[in-house]
């Protein structure tokens, strides 16, 4: 993409720090760190091993016993701390900082892990639906995250952030038309993409997060945190009243 959010004004307000994000962050950079000290063999083994294989999943294939050393299902919940480089690291860690914070403020700690990890868990599982014979190793935090997205559009669509456009032009954007602009990319480059042998991204697990995302926020929020920044209307109408008067 050529766009790239970098900040938004959305300030947390029901929590003091943002623990769940900061640790989701550290967990991911430190296992990534480990595993840039293994060769590339060793770093192969450790994705086939730990990152959702399809083919697998589905029960229609088993890996070698050297390999096979969890089980599948769990591999749903590992693959979300393998990635595959540090600018795949980057940009996933980014947007989970950005957006996370706000989604762990309308939920509370344990809810955004628990909803961190059920997205991430849908995300693979629509990944492997969708391609079921795939053989290739499904890794990275970006199906999770793009639950965390799904959820901040249901919650904040009023906010502003900056985007570099062209990677380096900074603009105010609201943050719903940019990432509805990002789901809408991920359903194209999922149809346009799909079967090219030279595409390496698992577009339908952005896809099933970001829907994921979108459905759980209304059951995992407090009660008390509006949809659709609600709240911030409410508060524009009192002031426009006020000034009538």
């Amino acid at each position: 993409m050529s766009s790239l959010p970098i900040a938004d004004d959305n300030p947390i307000t029901l929590i003091r720090f943002q623990v769940v994000t900061v640790c989701l962050i550290a967990v991911n950079v430190v296992v990534f760190g480990g595993q840039s000290l293994l060769d590339d063999q060793s770093t192969w083994e450790l994705w086939a091993s730990f990152g959702v294989i399809p083919v697998v999943l589905n029960d229609e294939m088993s890996l070698p016993p050297d390999l096979d050393v969890i089980p599948a299902w769990a591999t749903l919940l590992t693959s979300m701390f393998l990635h595959s480089g540090i600018y795949h690291l980057g940009g996933n860690m980014l947007f989970l900082w950005i957006f996370g914070d706000n989604v762990e403020d309308a939920m509370g700690h344990t809810r955004f892990l628990l909803f961190f990890v059920a997205c991430g868990v849908l995300a693979g599982l629509t990944q492997a639906f969708v391609d079921p014979d795939s053989l290739a190793p499904v890794i990275g935090a970006s199906g999770a995250i793009a639950g965390v997205l799904g959820a901040y559009l249901m919650l904040h669509p009023r906010r502003r952030m900056i985007v570099l456009v062209l990677r380096m032009i900074p603009i105010r954007l609201h943050v719903g038309l940019v990432l509805i602009f990002w789901g809408l990319f991920q359903v194209g480059s999922a149809f346009v993409l799909n079967g090219d042998p030279d595409n390496d991204t698992a577009w339908w697990a952005y896809i099933g997060g970001f829907i994921a995302g979108m459905v759980l926020v209304v059951v995992f929020k407090r009660w008390s945190v509006p949809l659709f920044d609600m709240d911030l209307v409410s508060e524009k109408k009192d002031k426009k009243e006020r000034v009538s008067y």
